[in-house]
């Protein structure tokens, strides 16, 4: 009886994991400036020392909603055409957490005046845990069911084309699909690390002397989960302030903004609401973001940052 409902209550756990496999790596609204954590091409992109914090907050008020922070940093190397990177995550989805870190490489080529080609490694590990414990269930048992922690190592590639008003990358940062938990004698396999694929794009148009309008677009690719767009507007006043707007389809709108403090720092802040109808008992989404630029090999940092 027991085993009976030890199963029963691993079933329901990879019922909830399936209906998260399109989050099973975090989204970001604020994407466009933290692209180094879908994209190792990314890294360097900017010729300068970049580190940024950012902390997203999924669904305020409902019970086991995503929560993630994240860390990372990458830079240019002495000999400009490497970069390097490097990257924190802890995610935290109702019972399961992940801790993951990776580096990245890579590696940048002119292809033209102002315009470059990269090509990205990503390699690392997340520590995986699921207390199951805390899931309501009349199974004392069930406890022991829980993934203590689990090591799964991963690797992946991303393309970067970029100038400095315009990007456009390709990348899957990771392609090995670890299988997390299983019990085989009864054939069920409680959670599995999906493939996802990202198609990111954007650009900066001048408006006037004073404003700059940025339009930018993601594609998220899962297997078993629909196909995910988010599209992003924003506007750029006397390179000191970022207003915009974002939507992704089919799931949810919001607002974001970001203030230029100085050359070095830049605050970021995201919020959006639901549509789906998870929307009526949650209080949104909130998302901030810290990013510090420091030019090690040239003098001072670049201003303003567009991506």
């Amino acid at each position: 009886m027991r085993s009976s409902l030890r199963i029963a209550v691993l079933a329901l756990a990879l019922i909830f994991m399936r209906a998260s496999y399109a989050q099973q790596d975090p989204l970001y609204s604020q994407y466009m400036f933290n692209m180094l954590a879908v994209n190792p091409a990314y890294a360097g992109s900017a010729d300068i020392f970049t580190a940024m914090a950012l902390s997203r907050h999924q669904w305020v008020g409902f019970a086991g909603a995503p929560s993630t922070q994240t860390l990372l940093a990458h830079t240019p190397l002495k000999k400009e055409s490497m970069s390097l990177g490097l990257s924190v995550l802890n995610d935290r989805i109702g019972p399961t957490r992940q801790t993951g870190f990776y580096g990245d490489y890579a590696y940048r080529i002119r292809t033209g005046k102002n315009t470059r080609l990269a090509f990205g490694l990503k390699g690392g590990a997340n520590l995986y845990q699921a207390d199951l414990a805390t899931l309501a269930t009349v199974d004392p048992d069930a406890a022991n069911a829980s993934v203590q922690g689990k090591w799964l190592p991963n690797f992946g590639f991303g393309l970067f084309w970029h100038s400095p008003t315009f990007y456009a990358g390709l990348s899957a940062p990771k392609l090995l699909q670890n299988e997390i938990d299983a019990i085989p004698a009864a054939g069920i396999v409680t959670a599995v690390e999906r493939r996802h694929w990202f198609l990111t794009a954007g650009y900066v148009l001048d408006i006037d002397r004073s404003v700059k309008f940025k339009p930018s677009m993601m594609l998220r690719m899962v297997q078993g989960a629909p196909l995910s767009v988010d599209v992003n507007a924003n506007f750029l006043f006397r390179e000191r302030i970022w207003l915009g707007a974002m939507y992704r389809v089919g799931n949810a709108f919001g607002v974001l903004g970001q203030y230029q403090v100085n050359d070095q720092l830049r605050i970021g802040y995201a919020f959006d609401l639901t549509t789906t109808r998870i929307g009526a008992y949650n209080a949104g989404t909130h998302e901030l973001m810290l990013n510090y630029d420091l030019r090690f090999f040239t003098g001072r940092a670049s201003s303003p940052r567009y991506f």
